[in-house]
C-alpha cells in the first residue's frame, strides 16, 4: 500500500471514531483484508497529524505516546471527502470505459 493509500485508509477507519494505533491497523484489516506495517501506519499518522487532518484526543498523561488515542479533525472530513468523491469519478469512468463484465 502506497503512503497516500495508507493515509486514506487511517482517514477512513477514524471517520468511525477516534482509535489507538493498533485499534486504527484492525480497522484498516478489516476493510481491506491486510494490516499495515508499523512503519507505515506510524508514518501515515505522523504525516496526517502534521497536515492537521488528525488529532491527539485528550491524553490521560499516562505517557504513552504509542498508544494515543487519535480523531479525525474537520479538515481531515473534508480531505476524505474529497480525496473519496475523486475516486469514485475515476471508479465510474474506468467502469464505463471498461463496458459490461463479459459472461
Amino acid at each position: 500500500m502506497h503512503g497516500t493509500d495508507a493515509q486514506m485508509v487511517v482517514l477512513t477507519v477514524l471517520a468511525e471514531g477516534p482509535r489507538h494505533g493498533y485499534a486504527v491497523n484492525a480497522g484498516i484489516e478489516a476493510l481491506t483484508g491486510r494490516r499495515l506495517g508499523p512503519g507505515s501506519l506510524y508514518g501515515a499518522l505522523t504525516r496526517l497529524e502534521a497536515r492537521g487532518l488528525i488529532e491527539p484526543v485528550d491524553d490521560d498523561g499516562d505517557g504513552q505516546e504509542r498508544q494515543r488515542t487519535m480523531r479525525i479533525t474537520d479538515a481531515g472530513r473534508s480531505a476524505l471527502r474529497a480525496e473519496l468523491e475523486q475516486l469514485a469519478r475515476v471508479a465510474q469512468a474506468g467502469l464505463r470505459a471498461l463496458g459490461p463484465e463479459p459472461a
